[in-house]
């Protein structure tokens, strides 16, 4: 299970995921410096860190690194709601309670979401019917054919 990013690794991935691309630590320094300020050493071991932990993976190119995310925000999103949820000693309270948080548009895209879920997931298949042997028909199947795998 993912820990949660913390502050300055989640403004890292957050850039890593929104580009989508390759990305150098020089890109991601002189996008963060317009928020803040911050040395590029601080980026560079921001990101070794991630690449450390398995967030992204990075390749050389030239004499620098280029950095590529591991997997999406909605993947570590729901791995996060996943944990927690699990952690719950009432899982279905605790899913109303995060339902009744939603707003209606957070709704809807639950609504939606269900529905992709379900189109993708096969229909399940009934069970068979056991079969049903007349009266006294399981000892004659026993002592006819010598046990319950008689005749496969």
């Amino acid at each position: 299970m993912p820990r949660q990013l913390g502050e300055l690794e989640d403004a890292v991935m957050t850039r890593v995921w929104q580009w989508n691309r390759p990305v150098t630590v020089r890109e991601v320094l002189e996008d963060l410096q317009r928020e803040r300020s911050i040395a590029y050493t601080t980026v560079m071991t921001v990101m070794d860190n991630l690449h450390q932990k398995g967030w992204v993976r990075r390749e050389v190119s030239g004499r620098a690194y280029r950095y590529t995310a591991v997997s999406t925000r909605a993947a570590y999103s729901a791995a996060l709601m996943n944990e927690a949820w699990s952690k719950s000693d009432n899982p279905a309270a605790a899913l109303v309670a995060f339902f009744g948080m939603m707003s209606q548009e957070q709704r809807e895209a639950l609504q939606d979401a269900i529905r992709v879920v379900q189109r993708d997931t096969p229909e399940e298949v009934p069970a068979q019917a056991p079969e049903v042997l007349p009266e006294g028909g399981a000892e004659r199947a026993r002592g006819a054919g010598g046990g319950a795998d008689a005749g496969r």
